[in-house]
């Protein structure tokens, strides 16, 4: 995490201080670096350009809007002319309002309903990727109510094993996501003749959080066997959409480097594509989210109580599981930092939320100096830390704040309780 580190023993998003941060908007506060964010999200478009991928008609990066969909987020990627995978249609929603272009959005997941394919074929999206021969036929005659053809890819699970966590590895045949390899070929000639349904992809993801590029390099080549059967039919491939997935470091871990992917899998793709037609182009499309986001934010939050016994010590703070959910739903390892350095005596502590359940805790077994009152950062907390948080016990979500410089920016104001029941109704 380049862009938050200490100076003059207080640790700094950018060249703001953390503890000012916390005084002015108070905590808990997720804080993201627009400068991360920026040198993120160019690992993925400078390793293209270098490969001669300049432009979104050879090569497209759609941000994973699940992973962080603040707006100020997507608007400020794409000014740098992402595209965006989104998942629902609340999150072309959120992109339409942030600026995005829906003619640079790829729209996933397997249970699009009606009223959101309507709405995405009404803003002409990019492509559906497709996730089961069902979806297919609803899409083809939604399309066919409104007048259109549906661009369409498929998503084509390989049963590739991602070797991530089985909550987020998605490429396996036990998984719900995509369909079947060997099943992809028969749902393709099915969509070839669909009326309202243009073949323009095929669409692959495994996975999240690999540290190791050789499983996407193999899912790589399961879709350029596919792809080669599917143009020897007749059926031609636009763009090949190869998902998501590069890990970031959350605990010593060692993520292969974008550029170091990327090149590799160009170089794959084009020796392909040289040897068996004839230099004949094809796009390729990247999912990432974690990757971009996820060491560009930290959660700030100030402790309240100290609890010692001889078994454990408890450092309980203001954020909880409803802030922060990875920890306790996927035993989710994040680093913890004092916003503060000081000679204070260390302990282990777990550090714990007030909910009331017993898997609310954000670390455990960590070494700190703490005292009440202190402030900690919880690190690598960007990605799939403010969009999976909720409401429970009746907590209002947290403040977003993006650091500019020296600049603090409000993003996303405090939820206040009131604002939680607001939409409710007593009994007549």
């Amino acid at each position: 995490m380049s862009h938050f580190s200490y100076r003059n023993g207080v640790l700094h998003a950018e060249s703001l201080a953390l503890s000012e941060i916390a005084q002015r908007f108070g905590t808990p506060t997720y804080v993201y670096s627009k400068a991360a964010l920026l040198e993120n999200f160019a690992a993925y478009a400078d390793a293209c350009k270098k490969h001669g991928r300049a432009t979104a008609e050879n090569a497209l990066v759609c941000y994973s809007v699940k992973s962080n969909s603040n707006l100020a987020v997507l608007n400020l990627l794409a000014k740098q002319g992402s595209g965006f995978d989104i998942v629902s249609g609340g999150e072309l929603l959120r992109v339409l309002a942030a600026g995005g272009d829906p003619r640079k959005v790829i729209f996933s997941g397997v249970g699009k309903s009606r009223e959101e394919m309507q709405l995405a074929l009404s803003h002409d999206i990019l492509c559906f990727n497709v996730e089961s021969a069902a979806e297919l036929k609803r899409l083809n005659d939604v399309a066919g109510e409104l007048g259109k053809r549906a661009p369409i890819s498929l998503r084509v699970n390989p049963n590739v094993d991602a070797k991530t966590h089985p909550y987020i590895s998605t490429g396996l045949k036990e998984n719900k996501f995509g369909v079947a390899f060997d099943e992809a070929l028969a749902i393709y000639r099915s969509a070839a003749i669909l009326p309202h349904i243009a073949v323009v992809g095929i669409d692959c993801h495994i996975g999240s959080q690999l540290l190791d590029d050789a499983p996407l390099l193999e899912a790589l080549d399961k879709l350029i066997e596919l792809i080669d059967t599917l143009e020897d039919e007749g059926i031609a491939i636009h763009h090949l959409d190869i998902g998501g997935g590069i890990g970031i470091n959350y605990n010593d871990d060692q993520p292969v480097a974008v550029g170091d992917y990327l090149g590799r899998l160009f170089a794959r793709i084009d020796a392909w594509r040289a040897a068996r037609h004839a230099g004949k182009a094809i796009a390729v499309l990247f999912e990432p989210g974690r990757s971009i986001v996820g060491n560009a934010g930290v959660l700030l939050t100030e402790v309240q109580y100290l609890k010692h016994s001889p078994d454990k010590n408890f450092a309980i703070v203001d954020a909880a599981m409803n802030d922060l959910m990875r920890p306790a739903m996927y035993e989710a390892w994040h680093g913890v930092q004092t916003v503060k350095q000081d000679g204070a005596d260390v302990r282990t502590y777990d550090v714990v939320g007030p909910v009331c359940e017993s898997g609310d805790w954000l670390a455990r077994a960590r070494e700190l100096a703490l005292a009440e009152g202190d402030l900690l950062a919880i690190l690598s907390a960007g990605a799939y830390g403010m969009t999976m948080s909720s409401n429970y016990n009746t907590r209002g979500r947290s403040a977003e704040v993006m650091v500019d410089g020296d600049q603090a920016h409000l993003v996303r104001e405090r939820e206040q309780a009131a604002q939680l029941f607001a939409l409710e109704k007593l009994l007549p």
